[in-house]
C-alpha cells in the first residue's frame, strides 16, 4: 500500500530548450511534454510547477525577443533555483537538460525527493 503524503509543490524538471535548435515547435513540444504531467500531479493532491510558467512571462515582460537574447537568460535559470526554495520535491522527467540535471543537484544538495517517474509520487493524504 502506497504511504499518502502531504500535498506538495512539485517542480517538473526536463528539457525545455535542449536538443530543439531554438526552434519555437519543438519547444512548445518539450513544454506541452512537461505540462503532460501537471494534471495527475494536480489530482494526486499535489501543486505542480514548471520554470518556464513563471520565466517566460516574466522575460516577454522584460522585453525578451526569445530564448537566444540575454533577458532570457535573466530569467530562465534564476527562477528554477528560486523556486527549489519553496517547492517541496522534484519531478525529472526523462531527456538530455543541463538546466533539468542543475534542478536535480540543486533539490538533493536541499534534501527535496527527486522522483524520475510519475508512478513514485506518492498521494497527497
Amino acid at each position: 500500500m502506497t504511504k499518502r503524503a502531504k500535498s506538495m509543490l512539485i517542480l517538473i524538471a526536463g528539457p525545455y530548450r535542449s536538443g530543439t535548435g531554438d526552434d519555437p515547435v519543438k519547444m512548445a513540444a518539450n513544454l506541452d511534454r512537461l505540462e503532460s504531467v501537471s494534471v495527475p500531479l494536480f489530482r494526486a493532491g499535489h501543486i505542480p510547477m514548471i520554470g518556464e510558467w513563471v520565466a517566460l512571462p516574466l522575460g516577454r515582460q522584460a522585453g525578451s525577443t526569445g530564448v537566444a537574447d540575454p533577458i532570457y537568460d535573466e530569467f530562465a535559470y534564476p527562477v528554477a533555483e528560486r523556486l527549489l526554495q519553496h517547492c517541496d520535491a522534484v519531478l525529472r522527467l526523462a531527456g538530455a537538460s543541463k538546466g533539468a540535471d542543475e534542478d536535480v543537484r540543486l533539490a538533493r544538495e536541499r534534501g527535496l525527493p527527486v522522483y524520475f517517474d510519475l508512478g513514485e509520487v506518492p498521494p497527497a493524504a
